[in-house]
């Protein structure tokens, strides 16, 4: 049997693990855990000590899947505005050829010089 810890490398995890408070913005709420992430902002936890603060636009706490709360996607107006859209993207890519076409002109035919004699 091999002995993992002879395979093992050493000193790749980092070592300024500290206590961190991250902050739901949809929910406002807050945990406390370890983390290296740096932060400028601190806040005061439950035990009146003052942490490092990260700001998360979604956690557990509020995300869907976790909370068991669905949003209803309307469809049918997604499919509505990109049809509308697609349709707007056409009638500019007409117009723009339609402006950008050179006008065909009826050409007269040269007059060459003929010898007399």
């Amino acid at each position: 049997m091999v002995n993992l810890l002879l395979t093992m490398k050493k000193d790749i995890h980092p070592k300024n693990y500290r206590l961190v408070v991250f902050e739901d913005l949809n929910d406002g709420s807050k945990i406390l855990t370890r983390s290296t992430v740096i932060s400028e902002e601190t806040t005061k936890w439950e035990d009146g000590n003052e942490y490092p603060l990260v700001k998360v636009h979604i956690s557990s706490s509020s995300h869907p899947f976790y909370t068991g709360q669905e949003k209803l996607v309307d469809i049918e107006g997604r499919v509505d505005k990109f049809k509308a859209r697609r349709e707007a993207a056409d009638a500019a890519r007409k117009a723009k050829a339609e402006k950008t076409a050179k006008p065909t002109t009826v050409k007269e035919p040269r007059q060459t010089a003929q010898k007399i004699g």
